[in-house]
């Protein structure tokens, strides 16, 4: 049973990276829309999973981001038929939008490798399981989301209380990183610079770089677990219809 993966990517330089990694070692057929090219939404008929991707826009700026509309509805729709859908940094707030929560400017900008702290117990069920108490993630985001209703809301960090939130057993949504590779740190560097300015919860590049070493390791780690425990209740649940 092949898992079909879909990416929706906003921009060029924020793709699967660490997830791309993993779905070619488990034999994933992989498709995307690159909205930043204009291309066509796909059938939730047509996909397993949904992997949204980052991007410096935000959820609200439809006017000049007309794509956002339709986005919004295959996401709704990717969740209203029961696929497993992973939102990361603009993923997760678009998933929170959808799901009819506020996304808004956060008080601080947060970029760089700052530890989240797991804020709920969820007892044995498998996904959560997965879930460390606390890890150091990889940041680039100055939106948030307040968590939305009948979601689970299990991450939040000094600088940014709505980390991330779980809804039924196969949506999640991360402000953060866990999917960062090197080449799309450098990638994220090199096409938004002008970010990192002083700020409280803002590393240089230098810092950044130089921290990219066994943080990207671990976090790279909590993902592996995460996909393999979300690829075991797809296929348990497929089995069962």
């Amino acid at each position: 049973m092949t898992t079909r993966l879909h990416l929706l990517q906003h921009v060029p330089f924020e793709d699967l990276a660490f997830i791309g990694r993993f779905a070619e070692e488990h034999g994933f057929t992989v498709t995307s829309t690159a909205l930043y090219k204009g291309e066509q939404f796909p059938d939730a008929g047509s996909f397993d999973w949904l992997i949204i991707t980052g991007g410096p826009m935000g959820v609200n700026n439809e006017q000049r981001y007309p794509w956002l509309i339709p986005e919004k509805k295959c996401i709704e729709n990717a969740i209203a038929t029961h696929k497993v859908v992973l939102g990361i940094c603009l993923g997760a707030q678009l998933i929170a939008s959808v799901l009819g929560a506020e996304v808004r400017k956060n008080t601080h900008k947060e970029i760089g490798w700052f530890p989240v702290y797991k804020i709920h117990e969820f007892g044995s069920d498998p996904l959560p399981g997965c879930f460390p108490e606390t890890c150091i993630p990889f940041h680039w985001h100055g939106d948030t989301f307040d968590i939305p209703e009948q979601a689970v809301h299990f991450y939040k960090s000094e600088a940014c209380e709505n980390q991330a939130f779980l809804y039924t057993d196969r949506v999640i949504a991360f402000q953060f990183h866990l999917e960062a590779t090197r080449e799309s740190i450098t990638s994220m560097i090199d096409n938004c610079n002008d970010e990192l300015v002083k700020g409280k919860y803002i590393q240089s590049s230098e810092e950044i770089v130089s921290r990219s070493g066994s943080a990207l390791k671990a976090a790279n780690a909590v993902m592996k677990n995460i996909l393999e425990t979300l690829r075991t209740i797809q296929i348990h649940n497929d089995l069962e219809t």
